[in-house]
């Protein structure tokens, strides 16, 4: 093991951030962000401070191949709790490469399939709303079996590439729930995917927020200008508040896997050591949770109809699994 990655190990083992790290040492943090990608070495009055911050001796951080001194597993069998903790899984650079590269390919499938659960009722409401007021020549059966016919073949299609994404990406949930330890070079390669795509990530969740915030407009206007006895504009605006939130939803969902994947890698952010052991325990929770939250939604929305309201439920459903997981946390601590 090469000093950049010793020091990354030992970092992450005590739960400190670069900048953290760069603070104890007195340096910048991207004097440790090179450090860790082997881009440059510190130099002799950092290396007895690093040995110092980490307790360890300066042998073993410039001795290359020596094992990393007790600590977390080694602490464990001290204290009898070995047979907790799972092992630390290697990661080579192909393996990283291939799943950041399989990330950036299921965030487009997976937001791709939100989006058409957002836009299914869409053929629904505006052929029904169509076929009342006579704009086509169908009858209100004719049109409610067509747009029912819509949004199943929608919400089937999102659903097998909700499940094939699944089934592809079961052979990476290691990265998910299980402590890594990566190759020589990853984190660098990692970081440096990071930084470019960082923009694109600034400006889909900026996009996406604003598509959402301003998807009501549409109905607000044509409330203003038509009035509600206009039921045929009516609903036109909520099928164009619905396409807004669509693509809005797209545009978040998308960024955030691919954002995801690199915290995962790098074991930073909601996946540092002590949240992937966290969120291996809350994994069955959210499949529980998300169950019922899509149950609710498609029971809400068939029995009221009120396709223009019930897409609440999504990003109200996102703010309260924060509070259920932490609820868990607290309840299981107490067991």
């Amino acid at each position: 093991m090469i000093l950049a990655d010793k020091i990354i190990e030992m970092r992450k083992k005590n739960g400190w951030s670069q900048e953290e790290l760069a603070e104890m040492l007195g340096v910048s943090r991207q004097s440790v962000s090179k450090w860790e990608g082997a881009q440059s070495m510190p130099d002799m009055n950092r290396i007895l401070k690093m040995a110092e911050v980490f307790g360890v001796s300066t042998d073993y951080l410039l001795r290359d191949g020596m094992e990393v001194p007790a600590g977390r597993q080694e602490d464990a069998l001290l204290n009898g709790q070995a047979a907790d903790l799972p092992p630390v899984r290697g990661v080579s650079m192909e393996e990283a490469v291939a799943f950041m590269d399989f990330r950036n390919m299921m965030a487009n499938r997976v937001a791709f399939g939100v989006m058409l659960c957002i836009l299914s009722p869409v053929a629904l409401i505006m052929l029904g709303a169509a076929s009342e007021t006579g704009k086509v020549a169908l009858s209100e059966q004719q049109a409610a079996g067509i747009g029912l016919l819509v949004l199943f073949a929608m919400v089937g299609v999102a659903v097998a590439l909700f499940v094939l994404m699944s089934i592809k990406g079961s052979g990476y949930e290691y990265f998910e729930y299980e402590e890594i330890e990566t190759a020589y070079g990853v984190d660098g390669v990692t970081r440096e995917r990071r930084d470019r795509f960082r923009g694109t990530y600034a400006w889909h969740m900026v996009a996406g927020i604003v598509l959402c915030v301003v998807s009501a407009v549409p109905l607000f206007v044509t409330m203003v200008i038509a009035g509600e006895t206009n039921e045929f504009a009516y609903v036109m605006s909520v099928g164009v508040l619905l396409i807004f939130v669509a693509v809005g939803v797209f545009l978040i969902v998308r960024c955030n896997i691919v954002w995801d994947a690199f915290h995962m890698l790098l074991q930073e952010g909601d996946y540092t050591v002590a949240h992937k052991e966290e969120n291996r325990k809350n994994e069955h929770i959210s499949t529980i949770y998300w169950c019922i939250v899509i149950a609710l939604y498609l029971a809400y929305s068939f029995v009221t109809g009120r396709w223009d309201r019930s897409w609440i439920v999504w990003p109200v459903a996102g703010v309260l699994f924060g509070a259920v997981k932490a609820i868990a946390g607290v309840m299981r601590k107490k067991a």
